[in-house]
């Protein structure tokens, strides 16, 4: 197989010249640089990248970790992920986990081997503290409050922005809320600050029997429109706009008046179903999340959701 030695064996150049070169450097002639390159299109000679990987210490790619692809708020991360990393010349790996611990484990240790330059969990199963023992080997980032724990993160502050939806229900006079969280408020973030921001305003926990916990797509939403129909909310405060056109979905088949709805992520859907909603703006989360993986940030970078009003 031929390798930069043979190029400079038969060019008569030096290795150090032939890679200046090959590497579009600077400090050769154009003379020399035009019979280096007759040479190499001659042997028809393509560098390796994994080489060139290592002479530069970096990969140029970015490892995301996803639990799952279908959910609105890791469509939208990852696309937003995905478009800031094309601009500054890095691809993304996608790493399906369906929350997996093992296959979480098994990223993080190709991230110790060197695979990607920065590691970034959209969500996780594995403990934080496990996730941040891993930094010493490059940047590993977060989508969530880290809380205590000493690791990178991009997230939205949701505190604010769930009270305020609460506040709006609760000013309305609706008293049979039903939640749909995306996972059990004990594994998800997200479910814990919901039910946190309800007991903060109506007084007492949620009921979790008048909740749907697996909200992740929107034949979830239909699925979940069959026991809100039994149960009978008068509100369904839903984890995506697309979910809860789900659950409008249902009620409208089965000839059902709807209970009032309020969904997240501010989603067409939502806005064509007119309920209000809350954007987290995972633009910017991504965009954060991709500078934390590179290095150009460092840290902790907060974004402020935003409730909308409607209806």
């Amino acid at each position: 197989m031929t390798n930069i030695h043979d190029i400079a064996r038969i060019s008569g150049y030096s290795v150090s010249t032939v890679s200046r070169v090959l590497n579009h450097r600077k400090y050769v002639s154009d003379a020399v640089r035009a019979k280096v390159q007759a040479v190499i299109d001659g042997l028809d000679y393509a560098p390796s990248e994994v080489a060139r990987d290592l002479s530069r210490g970096k990969t140029m790619k970015i490892g995301v970790v996803l639990p799952i692809f279908v959910h609105p708020y890791y469509t939208a991360l990852m696309q937003s992920i995905t478009e800031a990393a094309f601009a500054q010349g890095y691809q993304v790996t996608l790493l399906p986990s369906n929350y997996q611990p093992k296959l979480e484990k098994q990223f993080l240790e190709q991230f110790r081997r060197r695979s990607f330059d920065g590691l970034i969990f959209t969500s996780h199963e594995s403990p934080l503290a496990d996730l941040a023992k891993y930094q010493e080997f490059g940047p590993v980032v977060v989508c969530e409050d880290p809380g205590a724990v000493d690791i990178a993160a991009a997230f939205t502050d949701r505190k604010d922005s769930y009270r305020q939806a609460f506040e709006w229900i609760r000013a309305r006079g609706y008293q049979h809320v039903s939640l749909m969280l995306p996972r059990e408020p004990k594994l998800s973030a997200t479910s814990r600050t919901m039910v946190e921001a309800y007991t903060a305003v109506f007084g007492t926990p949620p009921d979790p029997t008048r909740n749907w916990v697996g909200s992740m797509t929107n034949e979830d939403g239909k699925a979940a429109g069959a026991f809100f129909a039994k149960l009978q909310p008068d509100f369904v405060f839903s984890n995506g706009d697309d979910i809860a056109a789900g659950v409008l979905e249902y009620y409208v088949e089965h000839g059902l008046q709807p209970p009032a709805m309020m969904g997240q992520e501010n989603e067409t859907a939502g806005r064509l179903m007119g309920i209000s909603t809350i954007d987290h703006h995972l633009d910017a989360v991504g965009q954060a999340a991709l500078a934390l993986a590179t290095g150009a940030k460092h840290g902790r970078v907060e974004i402020t959701s935003q409730f909308i009003a409607r209806g």
